[in-house]
């Protein structure tokens, strides 16, 4: 009896992630019969979970509407780990430093469910740029932040993640096939940084280098995108030199806890 209620416990909160797991930058407001349409679960079993959830204040209803929203009670809770997240706590005022110098959107990238994911993201102070958000996911073979992910994983490891790949092209400089892939990342591992011209958004010129941790494992990248049109007002070496030194900067504090920048 006690295992049958344990299991409907973890059930529950399962079918609770899922639920909350729906909603994302492009679906910010969802209804009832969205959310049995994402999640396959019933009706009658999802008004008892939302109205949990509202309850914690982990999700908010118009009772008008009545359209669901994410709560107040995720805010603190995502506020929390923006600020202590050691990686993040760490990276943000060396990407910060970096914004400040060239005036384009830095971002902090991460391996997720085989796909590229921002974790963070410094906003270009131009009005022309190529917008990205926190949560923002793309694939593994375009885009320099992607490459210099898969570039530095393990052999084992990067031969598993190539093999579920789908290689789709999205622009005529989108990279397609596995050897060619394979040969672009072994380039990128001895240079210690990627490069890519439109391969996944057309007109973006971006730049990414890896942060590793104290076992030299890849855990993440640090990326700036530029719109091409605003290369020319650039030097790409300075621009490769500062994206390295920062992520070097990020690994090094991650394993010997040191707490300033050189980054000026």
């Amino acid at each position: 009896m006690k295992e049958k209620k344990n299991n409907y416990s973890m059930q529950t909160i399962h079918r609770s992630i899922l639920v909350l797991k729906c909603f994302s930058i492009e679906r910010k407001k969802l209804t009832l019969t969205d959310f049995h349409q994402m999640t396959g679960i019933s009706k009658s079993s999802l008004q008892r979970i939302l109205a949990t959830l509202v309850y914690e204040g982990f999700l908010q209803r118009n009772e008008q509407s009545k359209v669901y929203e994410l709560g107040i009670e995720l805010y603190f809770l995502g506020h929390l780990v923006e600020k202590d997240s050691s990686i993040l706590a760490v990276s943000y005022p060396i990407m910060e430093k970096i914004q400040k110098i060239t005036g384009e959107s830095v971002t902090l990238n991460i391996l997720h469910n085989n796909r590229r994911k921002c974790i963070g993201y410094v906003e270009s102070s131009y009005q022309l740029t190529h917008l990205t958000y926190v949560g923002h996911e793309s694939p593994l073979h375009a885009g320099a932040s992607a490459k210099a992910l898969l570039a530095h994983l393990e052999p084992n490891t990067l031969e598993t993640v190539l093999n579920s790949l789908d290689l789709e092209s999205y622009t005529d400089t989108t990279i397609v096939s596995k050897t060619d892939l394979i040969e672009e990342l072994e380039k990128i591992k001895l240079k210690g940084f990627s490069e890519s011209v439109g391969e996944r958004v057309k007109g973006a010129y971006s730049i990414s280098a890896p942060v590793f941790n104290r076992f030299s494992e890849v855990i993440a990248s640090l990326s700036t995108v530029i719109p091409t049109a605003r290369m020319e007002e650039y030097d790409r070496e300075e621009l490769i030199h500062l994206i390295v030194r920062g992520a070097r900067e990020i690994s090094d504090s991650l394993s010997n806890d040191i707490k300033e920048t050189t980054i000026k």
